[in-house]
């Protein structure tokens, strides 16, 4: 089984803030003690954290449901609850950040100990001591804790590499990966032996370095799903430099020229803006037989067909010979390269709205079920019937003061509810009273 993972699905829930505290000052020699509950708590983050050790998602192979701690509830002679730890959830460089369901991109995160907050914990609810009024100086009213925001959250990996490889199966990406840096990739005489992207880093003899991807080989169709290229060309377009390797030699009937023009088509099919970057041709497998012929050719109906032809290097990875030019000649490309967006610019307001809120989003809905009772939902609403404690009936009677303050009394007149009507909110059940 593959030890790589490079897209997920996650679901995260932040903690909720602690309850609000109901309780007096009962001390023997405090005349008229008053209110004294403390608040809750509040609930912890969960927080996406970059750790440079990682280089795939397959933590969450097995593990994809995070919960953050909850708050403390708030207690007597106004103390507070705790607030609860964040929770932090470790990502490779190079994570892509989005919302499940709308598609919405939350952040990049590409430097090492970079954060990014991805579901935000409630606040703690207050106690009775922020409800006393010259008219109900003992006031039994208290909050509960808000919810944490809960969602789901597809993370992306696309590998941090300043030069990718690109190439048909079996054209030498993995040999020539082996030559230019200290990475050992699997090598072997048939197609798709590399199956995940592997890293190099390169020095050149200038004294420049970068890092080079050798990506799983493409072939033609790869963009519409054919092999094994779409899981990964993804990771095509963080290279600022596309080294794109040909073989020469021809020895499996294929044509260098053909095989250049179908893998140019691919990239294009899957992103009309990787065919931006500088792209060196490395004519590979100098070594065989009739690869100088090929060469001739192939170089002849580049001509024909392109106004602008790409810096062309005759190599082999058997024998490194003019490996050592390549290297340099990308190095000192690297240098003018531009650094290319990897998404269309969010606009601000899409970049703020962060944690799913809608601010043109209705306060509630109504809806009727086959039993004749009521179903009032809704973000807004069912907050605020979480943050209520029932238990006591000053918070009943305040949570009635906001649903009128709402307009749901109005809104179920108007759908025609009677006095006595059942009306449910979850799993709680009233009566509507005109």
């Amino acid at each position: 089984m593959s030890m790589f993972l490079d897209k997920t699905t996650i679901d995260v829930k932040a903690g909720k803030g602690g309850n609000g505290m109901v309780a007096f000052r009962r001390e023997k020699y405090v005349p008229n003690g008053g209110p004294a509950g403390g608040d809750g708590g509040r609930g912890g983050d969960v927080i996406l954290i970059v750790d440079e050790g990682l280089r795939t998602l397959m933590d969450f192979r097995y593990n994809r449901h995070f919960k953050a701690p909850s708050g403390e509830n708030g207690m007597s002679k106004s103390m507070h609850g705790r607030g609860a730890q964040d929770l932090y959830i470790k990502v490779p460089q190079g994570t892509i950040v989005r919302n499940q369901e709308t598609g919405e991109l939350l952040g990049d995160l590409v430097e090492s100990g970079q954060t990014l907050t991805i579901a935000k914990g409630g606040r703690g609810g207050r106690g009775n001591v922020h409800f006393a009024t010259p008219k109900n100086p003992a006031p039994e009213l208290a909050e509960n804790g808000e919810p944490g925001v809960e969602r789901k959250i597809e993370l992306e990996l696309r590998v941090l590499a300043d030069v990718g490889l690109v190439g048909f199966p079996s054209v030498g990406k993995s040999t020539l990966l082996s030559v230019v840096s200290a990475a050992k990739p699997k090598i072997a005489a048939y197609h798709f032996t590399t199956l995940v992207p592997n890293l190099g880093m390169v020095s050149a003899s200038n004294g420049s370095s970068f890092v080079i991807a050798d990506l799983p080989g493409l072939i033609e169709g790869a963009s519409q799903g054919v092999g094994l290229g779409i899981q990964f060309l993804r990771h095509v377009e963080r290279t600022r430099v596309i080294l794109h390797v040909v073989d020469m030699s021809g020895m499996e009937g294929r044509d260098p020229y053909e095989d250049y023009l179908a893998i140019n088509q691919e990239l294009a099919s899957y992103d009309l803006r990787l065919l931006e970057r500088p792209q060196i041709i490395v004519a590979n497998k100098m070594d065989m037989p009739d690869a100088q012929e090929n060469l001739a050719q192939f170089k002849q109906k580049l001509a024909q067909e392109q106004e602008e032809i790409p810096s062309i290097f005759p190599v082999s990875g058997i024998t490194r010979q003019g490996v050592d030019s390549l290297v340099n000649a990308t190095a000192d490309l690297l240098e003018k390269a531009p650094t290319f967006p990897l998404y269309e610019q969010e606009t601000a307001e899409e970049e703020v709205v962060q944690y799913g809120y809608i601010s043109n989003e209705p306060a509630f809905e109504i809806q009727r079920d086959s039993d004749a009772t009521w179903v009032l939902t809704g973000n807004k609403l069912e907050k605020q019937f979480e943050m209520t404690n029932f238990d006591h009936e000053e918070n009943i009677r305040r949570f009635s003061r906001q649903l009128r303050k709402m307009g749901v009394d109005e809104a179920l007149r108007q759908r025609g509810a009677k006095d006595g009507d059942l009306v449910r909110i979850r799993d709680f059940v009233f009566e509507f009273v005109e």
